[in-house]
């Protein structure tokens, strides 16, 4: 799965500051019902209830919050680029700066776990990140984000 099929130019967002990790998935689930539609109480509160089973910080100043849906028919994906890194319990204790969330209809086994594999090949190359830390305009970062197939995007 490639991240232009699940990632709309207007889900990328830089935000100049956030206070907590809870605030920005508060922002997230406000962009998912902007741009998809959901319905924000809906997305924030299956996103956080997926953090209760474990961090989706993964290291590297990467968070991959993801959350199962009935009102989503397919997956869709927002981007966030922090210019202020934000403590989100990531295993390698670094705060994060990159996040990029998922939403996915409930009964999308196979799908969710092939864009949230797309997601994590592609956060996990150094130059990707490498192009999104230096950049903060949104447009360019969609363009870093799909510029490739992830399965090219392996580090």
């Amino acid at each position: 799965m490639d991240l232009i099929q699940i990632l709309q130019p207007e889900a990328v967002k830089v935000v100049t500051s956030a206070s907590s990790k809870k605030r920005l998935l508060h922002t997230l689930a406000d962009m998912s019902a902007d741009i998809y539609g959901l319905d924000p109480a809906k997305a924030v509160a299956a996103l956080l209830e997926r953090e209760t089973l474990g961090p989706t910080a993964v290291g590297n100043g990467v968070a991959l919050p993801h959350a199962r849906l009935d009102e989503v028919d397919h997956v869709v994906g927002c981007f966030m680029r922090l210019e202020k890194p934000v403590d989100f319990d990531a295993v390698d204790r670094q705060p994060v700066d990159l996040i990029f969330a998922l939403f996915a209809p409930t009964a999308a086994g196979v799908d969710h776990l092939k864009a949230l594999a797309a997601v994590s090949r592609t956060l996990r190359n150094p130059t990707i990140c490498a192009k999104l830390r230096s950049n903060s305009k949104p447009a360019s970062l969609h363009a870093v984000l799909t510029e490739m197939p992830a399965s090219s995007a392996v580090a």
